[in-house]
C-alpha cells in the first residue's frame, strides 16, 4: 500500500476523530480531519480518498458527500454510519462507494480504505490473493495464479467477488450482497445471489461442489478468506 496516499475524514465526534485519525496515521496515511463538511470541497482537490462521517453539524454527511463527488468525481467516498436502515445505506451508496456501520473494528475499515485506493488507481495495484486466484481490483480482472490465464467473469459475478474481498473474513448475507451489488431492496425468498454465487464458483472453483474460495455459512450466508 502507497503510504503517501492522503484521507480526507470528516467526523464531529471529537473522540472517535482523535482515534481513528492516529490509526490511520499508524497505518501509513496522511490524514486531513475536519470537525464538519465546511472546506472539505477545497481540500477533497488533493485527496485520495474521503472518509465521511453521517452525522455531521450543519449539512448531513450524505449532502456534503454528494458535493464532494460532483466536484471530484474520482474520489473515492467511504460513508461511516451508526444508522444501519437499509434505507440510509442504499441512499449512501447512490454516490458512496463503500458504507462501514458503527461500530466497526479498525481492521475492517483499513481493509476497505486498501480496496478502494487499489480499485481507484490511487495506490499500488497489488493483487488479492484468493487461493488459487489473484484479483486486480483496479483493474478489476481475476487470474488462476498458477496457469497465468484470466478467467472471464459477469459484470454481477466480479462485483460479488470484489464485495466479498472488500469484506475478509465477514460472513455477509445474502441481503447484504444484494443490496451492495444490485442497489435495490432484497426481497424474502429472492434467489438471485444464491444463483449468481452457483456460476460464480463455476468460473473459480477448483471443484464447483465442494468450494473452497467462496464458502457458505449454513443459515447465515457466504465469506471469503483471502491468502
Amino acid at each position: 500500500m502507497n503510504g503517501k496516499a492522503k484521507l480526507l475524514y470528516i467526523e464531529d465526534d471529537p473522540d472517535i476523530g482523535s482515534w481513528l485519525s492516529r490509526d490511520l496515521k499508524e497505518r501509513g496515511y496522511e490524514v486531513e480531519w475536519l470537525p464538519s463538511g465546511e472546506g472539505a470541497e477545497e481540500l477533497a482537490a488533493d485527496a485520495d480518498l474521503a472518509i465521511l462521517d453521517v452525522m455531521l453539524p450543519g449539512l448531513d454527511g450524505f449532502t456534503v458527500g454528494q458535493k464532494l463527488k460532483k466536484r471530484c468525481p474520482g474520489l473515492p467516498i467511504l460513508m461511516l454510519s451508526a444508522r444501519s436502515a437499509v434505507e440510509d445505506k442504499l441512499q449512501g451508496l447512490h454516490f458512496a462507494d463503500d458504507y462501514v456501520t458503527k461500530p466497526f473494528h479498525p481492521d475492517e475499515l483499513g481493509a476497505r480504505v486498501e480496496v478502494l485506493l487499489r480499485r481507484f488507481g490511487k495506490g499500488e495495484d497489488q493483487p488479492v490473493r484468493l487461493g488459487h486466484l489473484e484479483v486486480r481490483p483496479r483493474e478489476l480482472t481475476v487470474t488462476d495464479a498458477g496457469s497465468g490465464e484470466e478467467i472471464a467473469l459477469t459484470p454481477k459475478q466480479l462485483q460479488i467477488l470484489l464485495f466479498l474481498l472488500r469484506n475478509p473474513g465477514r460472513i455477509l448475507t445474502k441481503e447484504q450482497i444484494y443490496e451492495s451489488v444490485w442497489g435495490e431492496s432484497f426481497l424474502e425468498g429472492d434467489k438471485t445471489v444464491m444463483v449468481h454465487i452457483r456460476y460464480l464458483r463455476e468460473r473459480i472453483e477448483r471443484d464447483p461442489a465442494n468450494p473452497r474460495l467462496v464458502e457458505t455459512v449454513r443459515g447465515i450466508g457466504y465469506r471469503v478468506r483471502p491468502s
